[in-house]
């Protein structure tokens, strides 16, 4: 049996959005700048998209700027908006618990004069809103939260977060690294009040390399890149039609029967972690009570290193994650892990599995029964 467990790392390609990117890339593959029939074909696939992402947030098809994906996306919300804000303040704050792509850019930021705030966390990944309120001052330009952290599926209450931000300075921008939620919560930005909103289609059964960015209508954002004024003049470069096309395609399919979808996820979670603590030495992390996403799990098995646990699961087919598939290549110790207090030993043997409305129930019992078949022989002969 094979079971795919890193659906946090990335999303199978839905059959009908491949076949949708080919008819587009060998029949209507006209440049979309082109004045002519197949110019204006191509071009009918940007708009579409931009009315279904639209449509689904509830905001205006003119606030969705098309990128490579979450990365670019964040790129351009932070360093956009900070540069061309800077006159109002350069003061920034996130948390310690972000991804990459947010805290390296902050990293850079900082070494362009900014002053970075970092809040935070608890042991569930929660933000606390005292620190946040006493954090937002004057010179405060932007904010960035994520909604649902990457390896642990700690949710941010963004709508309490946003409305303490403007209660403090109405001008603060506040952006949410969404890549984890889209397609997976119901997100407004509009009425959560959040600004700026980043996602990455093939976190939702998408291509890889192509994403979108919402920057709400009030928001003032100048371009990190420069060329021939595509999507006015924000993010330049010939539009990549056919990743455009099936991203719109795969986060349509997302929201069709939605309830029901995430009440199966949520359900499958609650019996996985109910499986994995009831094995000696596995903690897990977000528990049920702190209201953790439905399709994240993050676990410690005490005495075995995560690499060692994951390449074991690959030889029984089922396939995880050692942390974030951005940094998992690299052995440093995990900022989230550290954040929420794990002990070296913890960070050291964690796993994250992730689940998708293709999972199973059968493919969680045979993850559980592998686990608990292997885990004792690994612990036995694990160094120590």
């Amino acid at each position: 049996m094979e079971v795919y467990l890193d659906n946090s790392s990335t999303t199978k390609c839905r059959e009908c959005v491949a076949e949708l990117m080919v008819k587009v890339m060998v029949e209507d593959y006209g440049n979309p700048s082109s004045m002519h029939q197949k110019g204006v074909d191509a071009e009918k696939y940007i708009v579409d998209a931009g009315k279904i992402i639209a449509k689904e947030l509830k905001v205006n098809q003119k606030e969705i700027l098309f990128t490579s994906g979450g990365t670019e996306s964040n790129n351009i919300a932070l360093i956009g908006t900070a540069y061309a804000n800077k006159r109002k303040g350069r003061h920034i704050i996130t948390t310690k618990i972000e991804h990459p792509s947010v805290k390296n850019v902050m990293l850079y930021l900082e070494q362009q004069g900014y002053e970075i705030t970092w809040l935070s966390v608890d042991e569930n990944g929660h933000i606390s809103f005292d620190e946040l309120e006493k954090s937002v001052r004057e010179d405060t330009v932007l904010v960035s939260i994520m909604h649902v952290n990457n390896e642990i599926g700690s949710v941010q209450q963004l709508e309490k977060i946003a409305k303490i931000i403007k209660s403090i300075n109405k001008d603060t921008y506040f952006h949410s690294d969404c890549v984890q939620s889209v397609g997976k919560f119901r997100l407004y930005p509009k009425k959560i009040g959040v600004d700026l909103l980043s996602a990455s289609a093939h976190k939702f059964h998408g291509p890889k390399g192509i994403g979108f960015l919402y920057i709400g209508d009030n928001v003032k954002i100048q371009p990190v890149m420069f060329g021939g004024g595509q999507q006015k003049n924000i993010r330049s470069g010939t539009e990549n039609v056919s990743a455009i096309a099936g991203m719109s395609e795969a986060f349509k399919l997302c929201y069709d029967n939605f309830d029901e979808k995430m009440e199966k996820l949520s359900q499958l979670r609650d019996y996985f972690v109910c499986e994995l603590e009831q094995i000696e030495n596995v903690k897990v992390h977000c528990t049920k009570d702190s209201m953790p996403a439905s399709y994240i799990v993050s676990a410690s098995f005490i005495g075995v290193r995560s690499e060692v646990m994951l390449h074991t699961l690959e030889n029984s087919g089922i396939y995880v994650s050692a942390g974030s598939a951005c940094s998992s290549h690299k052995r440093a110790d995990s900022d989230t892990l550290k954040a929420i207090g794990l002990s070296q030993q913890e960070m050291q043997s964690n796993i994250r599995f992730s689940f998708d409305t293709d999972t199973t129930k059968e493919e969680l019992e045979y993850c559980i029964d592998e686990i608990k078949k292997n885990l004792p022989i690994l612990r036995k002969y694990q160094p120590h």
